[in-house]
């Protein structure tokens, strides 16, 4: 893409716009072109939070909305360098299949000494051909062809890595293996003829123990969390690494906070004890995003020594504190059944808080609605079920 002085001039000038505002304006400026600049206007407004390295890069091209949307994160893309890493073994060449934005290939492609990157799109090598030298990776490798194609006729490397579409021909979300593209269960083994490990990043909305199922050759799982969201699924795929399915190490990580990781398998999962406490304590746990993704319930009561609410709530309670917990921690100031009045006494003075449902039959809105409670403020409500079938609600703070 090329852009004329006009339009490279007005990007600059008007680069922390309102983008919806300046399309309404195009009748003045007939030497702009209008759709370009309002594409990379709006591309680095979201690069600047999703992305702040490309952001700070003069000169960077965007793509389109629907590919801004879809790429990583650059937090997430440095977890996947991260992991990468880790690993011992060359780390000569790599191969992404799936290229798309460049944002988990530029992170990658830092730790080889060779590195191609594939897309199909044209417009996306394009892009990729003009930003990869501004972000120092002048000997990156751009094929511009079908993933699955050059895969079949590519040379051996140390490390693949794709990223499979997961939306159908109508726009829909895929969440199963199978109807991503490429579907990696059908490729598992030429990736693994071609590459000693391979890393897949996989919809956050996949059934991960189908996952590990599904593929025959998974060595580690990743689920990765930011801000209280669950963000991806990473499986690393190992051509001399085959665990059985109940013994993949599996690490729930929130890259929000610092040391916020737990790793667990599926076979300490289902032995470890779990009991339940009998009331409330002291202090409430909820598990983070990637903990409550990954299933890791029993696990978490075991390690911690702390006691569930309920089988089904996935909250833990506790007399002592557990700062390091992988998830946020409150006070409990209170705690009541559903009786008008004991709410009433229990909400003395609350008129906003934070509302919780877990294992409750109500939604955040009806009990709010019910509560008659605006959202915000430093109380956190909880409404919930105990082990014996109560259903209640607890008032907490943070500690």
């Amino acid at each position: 893409m090329t852009l004329n002085d006009d339009t490279l001039r007005f990007i600059a000038a008007h680069r922390r716009d309102d983008v919806r505002a300046l399309a309404l304006q195009a009748a003045r400026y007939p030497g702009v072109d209008m759709p370009a600049a309002l594409t990379q206007i709006a591309g680095r407004q979201t690069a600047e939070a999703k992305i702040p390295a490309w952001a700070a890069t003069d000169g960077i091209l965007y793509p389109p909305h629907l590919s801004m949307e879809q790429c990583s994160s650059e937090v997430t893309a440095r977890y996947k360098a991260s992991v990468v890493a880790s690993h011992d073994g060359p780390h000569e060449s790599l191969a992404d299949l799936t290229g798309g934005f460049g944002i988990d290939f530029s992170f990658l492609a830092s730790l080889f000494g060779r590195a191609t990157y594939v897309e199909r799109q044209e417009v996306l090598c394009e892009a990729a051909r003009h930003n990869f030298p501004l972000l120092g990776l002048e000997g990156a490798c751009i094929v511009h062809a079908d993933g699955v194609e050059y895969l079949r006729q590519m040379p051996a490397v140390d490390w693949l890595y794709l990223d499979p579409a997961r939306r159908d021909g109508h726009g829909g979300k895929t969440v199963a293996i199978a109807d991503c593209e490429p579907d990696v269960a059908a490729l598992e083994p030429l990736l693994l003829e071609k590459a000693v490990r391979v890393l897949v990043k996989l919809s956050p909305m996949l059934d991960l123990t189908q996952a590990l199922h599904t593929l025959e050759h998974v060595a580690e799982a990743h689920v990765v969390s930011v801000a209280g969201e669950c963000k991806e699924l990473l499986l690393v795929l190992a051509r001399d690494e085959a665990p059985q399915a109940d013994d993949v190490p599996i690490r729930c990580v929130n890259l929000s906070a610092a040391g916020d990781a737990f790793t667990f398998t599926r076979r300490r999962e289902q032995e470890a004890p779990c009991p339940c406490a009998e009331a409330p304590r002291t202090y409430l746990y909820e598990p983070n995003a990637s903990l409550l993704k990954a299933g890791a319930f029993r696990s978490l009561s075991y390690l911690y020594k702390v006691e569930k609410l309920h089988p089904n709530s996935h909250l833990y309670t506790s007399d002592e504190p557990l700062p390091r917990f992988p998830g946020r921690m409150f006070r409990i100031e209170g705690w009541c059944g559903f009786g008008k009045r004991e709410v009433k006494d229990l909400l003395d003075g609350v008129q906003k808080a934070n509302l919780t449902v877990r294992n409750f039959p109500a939604t955040v809105a009806d009990l709010r609605k019910r509560l008659r409670l605006a959202e915000g403020g430093d109380t956190y409500l909880f409404a919930t079920t105990l082990a014996d079938g109560r259903k209640v609600l607890l008032r907490c703070e943070k500690p």
